[in-house]
């Protein structure tokens, strides 16, 4: 065989295993990560108002305390689009406000332990001067802003089971 044929006989075998290849990661890239913009300033100073953010499409039940997450509650809030908040408990934990409400050493704690924080804007645990004492129901999560004298958060649903939010709302995990 010559090395023209070759050559030729090696293209029709790698051409289509490479398209392909490309078709297969483009379709695994569109279904497994999205973009969106940050629309309000609730997650402040970890997100910023107009910041485009890419993240990772998740189900609700691996997302752990502390992840970021970008989730649907539209009976919640009235421009129906999803929102992005911190997760602060999850089911089975309990969440209270606030040990040293007032001072610089104001925390949250969860299942008893202080919450170390350093997300959150100018270092208010909570803003509310309002204290909550919240056990997550399984199956559902505690949500919070990293802005907390801005954020439309848990706080603001508690006559909606304490606040909580189920894990069927999350959509993605951003960080």
């Amino acid at each position: 065989m010559g090395k023209a044929r070759k050559l030729g006989v090696t293209a029709w075998v790698l051409g289509p295993l490479g398209l392909l290849l490309v078709i297969g990661s483009s379709a695994a890239l569109w279904t497994g990560y999205h973009g969106a913009t940050v629309s309000s300033d609730s997650m402040s100073p970890t997100y910023s108002q107009g910041q485009q953010v890419v993240y990772e499409r998740v189900d609700g039940t691996e997302v752990r305390r502390g992840d970021v997450v970008l989730f649907t509650a539209p009976e919640r809030y009235s421009f129906g689009g999803p929102v992005l908040q911190r997760v602060i408990g999850v089911g089975g934990d309990h969440v209270v406000c606030c040990t040293g409400a007032g001072t610089p050493q104001e925390r949250l704690t969860v299942n008893g332990k202080p919450l170390g924080e350093s997300y959150v804007k100018d270092g208010v645990a909570d803003g509310m001067r309002r204290p909550y004492d919240v056990r997550v129901p399984q199956g559902r999560l505690f949500l919070l802003g990293d802005h907390r004298l801005n954020s439309m958060d848990s706080r603001f649903f508690a006559e909606d089971r304490e606040g909580t939010v189920p894990v069927g709302a999350v959509r993605c995990g951003a960080g």
